[in-house]
């Protein structure tokens, strides 16, 4: 009988196959299909294989023996149809498209490679959808068509014809610095991004007065995150996109810029992708989830409620369309009932200073444990990373000079990737048990590495670089793990297993991790206690004693004036601000849900 074609999808990562290395289209030779004289596998001449998804009976035999893992086959328990784009045989398709509404923030939760950026190029009008027909040229036209009747009908018209002026805040902001090198400062691109004489008002509302006259070049990340989402609404449009628009910023400023994206929403339509669940939830109206196999096929769930959205995601099913897109829950723990831990004093340090031009760093004494993660958080600018250097023995103290004696393994904020270096042979450098069945499991599996290893540095997207950077450095034979905003980049799921891939070392190793960043879930899941940063940003840091989560979050949560409460399922939620909870939390002093 004929394979039902919508019922199986079958991706080849035409990067990793090597027809020639595998023992001449090895594939082909184990598919049984094949072996009863049909062409479910095939290639042409020199060329690399096809596999026909409908001859494909999902038997995953190729999957499983192609030695380079460049096969996937799914077998599908829904039946989608056509998707809204295909890039090719055997390539990336995308089903369903998220669509703005009117004066609402819509925001995109999902895994990294689901075809976040694709919808949202069919949405700009960067990209013309091809509905699965990719050997014929796509039109404006046969869109109309395929969406006649339906809402999607007139939005497309509009984009067909260019009459919606789309502005959209890219994901990846780290190629802005090489692209304005040495020309530009802070003031003349936003000046020449103001289509709406609106300048000195998004200046002000973004807090970016101080660094107007700065290059682009000298930027943090988080400077350069708030001049990308400034540029974006200075422009003259009637749909804004904002890719991953908290990314490097501290948990005010993400709130802030939360803040002003739904100001925009009074007006136009807004779509967002955020990874950072709590500014998901406290920044969306409704929410599209997007599953499916990243890298293979994105799905878009029709449109849900925010917190039925977020519950359902964290849950790993689509109730309205009836799938379970992950077969286990994400499950957050309940810092009240953990135990008190057995303190075992790993090091100390003592009070020491740091003066940096015009900015200076107090640092209290503290103590870190032995099995123990300490989360690091404060406002940026307030000496978070000048504390991880002063550790990691990159810079020195003015005052109160020590010397912890222990190895550290550091990750430092910014990722700079050596040019030509793999990802094998920057592992091997890093660990001499790579290759052993407990390196595989513990940070090959875990951080899901194993599909990079082939692949340079310098190719890898944002999230794949982070995730290798934190595998080169729980590799590392160290007393403490020092990491600086692991969570950048990394999707929801990533970040999960980021955290119990850090989490799995410190205690199978007996060591201790610092960990600075700013995703309070991430934070929340991940530390035992917390090290607070107080103080003026660029100009005076104080980082106070590590404390228990609650005393530290409390600090933290009150110089926000925000409170948090949890769920059913334990996820953390912001207050409405002035609701009876928010009120009652707050005086009683409990910010931090208890």
């Amino acid at each position: 009988m004929k394979q039902d074609s919508r019922q199986r999808i079958a991706v080849i990562n035409y990067d990793r196959c090597n027809p020639k290395k595998c023992g001449n289209w090895y594939c082909e030779s184990v598919c049984p299909v094949n072996r009863t004289g049909k062409e479910c596998i095939s290639h042409k001449e020199e060329e690399k294989p096809s596999i026909s998804e409908e001859l494909c009976i999902g038997c995953l035999i190729c999957q499983t023996k192609c030695p380079f893992e460049a096969i996937s086959v799914v077998n599908l328990s829904v039946q989608l149809g056509n998707p809204i784009h295909q890039y090719g045989q055997n390539l990336f398709r995308l089903h369903r498209l998220p669509l703005p509404k009117k004066k609402n923030v819509v925001g995109l939760i999902g895994r990294n490679g689901l075809g976040k950026s694709t919808a949202l190029n069919i949405l700009s009008g960067r990209l013309v959808p091809n509905l699965g027909n990719f050997e014929e040229k796509p039109s404006w036209e046969k869109i109309i068509e395929h969406f006649r009747g339906k809402e999607a009908q007139a939005f497309f018209e509009k984009i067909s014809f260019k009459k919606i002026k789309v502005a959209v805040k890219p994901q990846s902001i780290d190629a802005l610095p090489k692209i304005l090198k040495g020309k530009k400062n802070v003031e003349s691109v936003l000046k020449k991004a103001d289509e709406t004489n609106s300048f000195e008002k998004v200046v002000k509302r973004l807090e970016l007065e101080r660094i107007l006259e700065n290059k682009i070049e000298t930027l943090s990340g988080g400077e350069l995150q708030k001049v990308a989402v400034a540029a974006a609404a200075m422009k003259d449009a009637e749909l804004f996109f904002f890719d991953e628009p908290t990314a490097y910023l501290d948990i005010s400023q993400r709130i802030n810029v939360a803040k002003f994206i739904r100001e925009i929403a009074e007006q136009f339509p807004v779509i967002v992708v955020e990874h950072d669940l709590i500014i998901l939830d406290y920044l969306s109206d409704f929410v599209h989830l997007m599953y499916g196999k990243p890298a293979c096929f994105g799905i878009v769930s029709r449109v849900k409620t925010t917190k039925a959205g977020i519950n359902e995601y964290i849950e790993g099913f689509s109730k309205e369309e009836n799938y379970r897109f992950r077969d286990y829950a994400i499950e957050f723990p309940d810092k009240t009932s953990v135990k008190e831990k057995k303190e075992s004093a790993l090091t100390k340090w003592p009070e020491f200073e740091k003066t940096l031009g015009k900015f200076k760093l107090k640092v209290k004494k503290g103590t870190l444990n032995r099995n123990e993660v300490i989360g690091i958080l404060g406002q940026n600018a307030t000496g978070k990373t000048t504390f991880a250097k002063i550790i990691a023995g990159l810079l020195e103290t003015d005052k109160g000079k020590f010397d912890l004696k222990l190895k550290i393994a550091y990750k430092p904020q910014q990722l700079i990737p050596e040019k030509g270096k793999t990802v094998e042979e920057f592992l091997r450098e890093k660990s001499n048990d790579f290759g052993s069945e407990l390196y595989k499991s513990d940070i090959l599996h875990a951080l899901e590495i194993e599909p990079l290893l082939e692949k340079t540095l310098e190719t890898l997207s944002g999230g794949e670089l982070q995730r290798v950077a934190i595998a080169g450095c729980i590799s590392q034979k160290a007393d403490i793990i020092l990491m600086d905003e692991p969570s950048a980049h990394l999707d929801v799921e990533q970040r999960l297993k980021a955290t119990k891939a850090i989490r799995n070392i410190v205690n199978t190793k007996d060591i201790s991790a610092l960990i600075i960043d700013h995703d309070l879930v991430f934070l929340d899941y991940l530390s035992d206690r917390i090290m607070f940063f107080d103080g003026i940003p660029s100009k005076k840091g104080i980082a106070n004693m590590p404390t228990d989560m609650e005393h530290g979050m409390n600090a933290l949560l009150k110089s926000l004036g925000i409170t948090l409460r949890r769920e059913k399922n334990g996820r953390p939620r912001i207050n409405k601000q002035e609701s009876v909870l928010d009120r009652e939390q707050k005086e009683k002093g409990n910010y931090y849900y208890t």
